[in-house]
């Protein structure tokens, strides 16, 4: 028997061959290790539920004599393989070095399964043995959350989720982030939709202004979803008719009133870097090319929401790290990118 077996996955939300998986890596080692992932990211259809939520549901399907049993990590989606791979390992060290008694060497074992090429990272940890599972059921998270935001009530998932799921689900869809999320939801599949007679997946292109200045940073608020609310970078798809620096300008004009002019953002451009992750956005492949600026001067320029920005606000950098789930997409990881806002390890619990 190993003495911990790691578990990864998002749980989104927990279902029964979630709980398959669970207790086969119980049976395996003394203590089992859960690592959720898309940890302390703002709420969206397809992350629907905080990891404080998802590690409650995981502990209550649980018998309660096996819930000491059971360690909860949550990591973030660094949109960066290696980087989140890093960052599983150091956690799950930290985890095992704050318990008192640990036994050295610690045996650790992997349990998962290969679903599809999302699963490759189950490659991620060759230091682990890996225990490769066939599929447990046909249960499938992402058809769970179509059903629950397309109108579904939990009592009809119950078949496929453990029983507190069920209790939950009923009462999250009484909140008005639910009603937020399934509007969010409908909006996404009304946009993949429009896609759908393409002859090939689209692929976007936009473009995202990071101005930094007196040690702010300049953010809008979405006006519309998806993100609706959200904290996000200015910025959008490109004009057909433009360059990459044109269409730069243009909505970070419309969308702050920004009256730096094209000549004093140009002084102030540091650099452009392209953030291209296949799972960045859920509207579909989007790539987008990020322009920094450091703008010189004792004062903030002047800003005010227009266009698709229903506020825009300079944010002081040191407030960023409090602020990680209330932004779009992975617009907090692209600031972390330019200003290094994270630590490099992760807490469990």
């Amino acid at each position: 028997m190993y003495d911990t077996a790691i578990l990864i996955g998002r749980f989104q939300p927990v279902h029964n061959s979630h709980l398959a998986l669970l207790r086969d890596a119980l049976a395996a080692a003394r203590q089992v290790v859960v690592v959720l992932g898309s940890a302390h990211a703002a709420r969206s259809p397809r992350n629907p539920f905080t990891w404080q939520e998802r590690a409650a549901l995981l502990r209550e399907a649980l018998p309660e004599a096996e819930r000491t049993r059971l360690r909860v990590l949550p990591v973030r989606d660094y949109y960066d393989e290696p980087r989140w791979a890093r960052a599983v390992q150091a956690g799950v060290q930290e985890l095992l070095a704050q318990q008192s008694g640990a036994s050295s060497p610690h045996q650790i074992c992997l349990v998962g399964h290969f679903k599809d090429t999302s699963s490759g990272y189950l490659r991620s940890f060759p230091a682990w043995p890996l225990r490769a599972l066939p599929r447990q059921g046909d249960t499938d998270a992402t058809a769970l959350r179509d059903a629950y935001f397309g109108g579904q009530s939990a009592s009809a998932l119950a078949g496929q989720i453990p029983r507190a799921a069920v209790a939950f689900l009923d009462r999250f869809r009484e909140t008005a982030e639910f009603t937020r999320l399934q509007t969010e939801w409908r909006a996404l599949k009304q946009s993949h939709a429009a896609w759908a007679g393409a002859p090939y997946p689209p692929v976007f292109v936009t473009v995202d202004a990071l101005l930094r200045a007196c040690g702010h940073v300049l953010l809008v608020r979405r006006a519309h979803a998806p993100g609706q609310g959200l904290l996000a970078l200015p910025g959008g798809f490109i004009d057909v008719t433009e360059t990459l620096w044109q269409s730069c300008l243009r909505e970070l004009a419309e969308e702050t009133q920004c009256s730096l002019t094209a000549a004093e953002l140009a002084a102030a451009l540091q650099g452009v870097a392209v953030f291209d992750h296949p799972g960045r956005s859920q509207r579909g492949r989007t790539i987008s090319h990020v322009h920094f600026f450091d703008v010189p001067g004792a004062a903030l320029p002047p800003v005010h929401g227009g266009d698709d920005a229903a506020e825009a606000l300079w944010v002081t950098v040191g407030d960023l790290p409090t602020l990680e789930a209330q932004f779009f997409d992975d617009h907090f990881h692209v600031l972390d990118h330019f200003l290094g806002l994270l630590p490099h390890a992760e807490a469990g619990t």
